[in-house]
């Protein structure tokens, strides 16, 4: 029997594809590493400035050093009030961290961050921290209720991601950067621009391809030697 209702059909079938398309988002992938002591390592994150800051206003989001982070970095530190030197929008940065043990997983909580009133926990997570922690994480880690009602002045620990894996890749020293992928990213050219091989890198993070997404968070190892050095 014919169709009578074409009109219908072509609806149903386009509000099919996108249930299908929209009712199961693919959750951004990131590198866990189960631990059971106490014990911490020296760990960076990768990070862009989502706006213009001093180097004191970077350094206060991660509750480092100033000049540890200018270190890492391979900045001049010899000129004066270089705490107030104003960084550029967009920068990447090496963020130096300690790395802990905390609910049986690597993870760095010495980061706290006062909410301001136009926040939410989005443009926290995805703005001011770059992708490096998630609203879920933030929400968790500081046990809130309702998330649309977050408070102007409220201290949120920030749960941020690294991995110490012993300290070391291949039986050789290492320090961990945790890198959020970019949308035009591929696995090969991240392993070329940290000096590693593509199977090092997914060995490390675990992966059984290639493939990448925008907000994935990779382990990449880098010499224990050669942190400092800008990329």
């Amino acid at each position: 029997m014919p169709n009578q209702h074409p009109i219908l059909h072509r609806t149903f079938l386009m509000f099919l594809l996108y249930f299908l398309l929209n009712a199961a988002p693919v959750s951004c992938k990131s590198t866990i590493e189960p631990c059971s002591d106490s014990n911490s390592c020296n760990a960076l994150l990768g990070y862009t400035l989502y706006t213009e800051l001093k180097v004191s206003e970077v350094a206060s989001l991660f509750q480092i050093d100033p000049i540890a982070l200018l270190t890492a970095n391979a900045f001049d530190i010899s000129f004066s009030d270089v705490e107030h030197h104003i960084l550029p929008c967009k920068l990447f940065l090496k963020v130096p961290i300690t790395c802990s043990c905390a609910d049986g997983i690597r993870k760095s909580v010495s980061a706290h961050y006062r909410t301001r009133p136009s926040d939410t926990l989005s443009s926290i997570a995805d703005s001011v921290y770059g992708g490096l922690v998630s609203p879920d994480q933030l929400r968790e880690a500081n046990s809130i209720a309702d998330p649309s009602m977050l408070d102007v002045g409220h201290n949120l620990v920030v749960p941020l991601p690294c991995t110490c894996f012993n300290g070391s890749d291949n039986s050789l020293p290492s320090i961990y950067l945790s890198y959020v992928v970019k949308p035009m990213d591929t696995l090969a050219a991240i392993a070329a621009r940290y000096f590693t091989t593509l199977t090092d890198l997914m060995n490390v993070n675990d992966m059984g391809s290639a493939a990448i997404s925008d907000g994935d968070i990779l382990a990449v190892p880098i010499p224990g030697n050669s942190y400092c050095l800008s990329t």
